[in-house]
């Protein structure tokens, strides 16, 4: 994953969060539990790591605006 820098983070609230697991369900899972808090990008892509076990995921959430279960 690309490092995260300033520009991406920008504005108070905006956070960036990298996630990781050992399965892609449980990735996931967090992931739509994310989304249903706060304004977040969504189920992204779930990554693997040659010679990294589990799996990765990035999601970018506003936690100052509530999420789709919240409005």
């Amino acid at each position: 994953m690309k490092p995260i820098d300033e520009q991406h983070i920008a504005e108070p609230g905006l956070v960036v969060l990298d996630i990781a697991s050992a399965d892609e369900d449980t990735v996931q899972a967090v992931m739509a539990t994310l989304e249903e808090r706060w304004a977040a990008s969504g189920i992204g892509p779930v990554r693997r790591d040659p010679g990294e076990p589990g799996v990765r995921a990035r999601v970018y959430a506003d936690v100052l605006r509530p999420g789709r279960e919240c409005q």
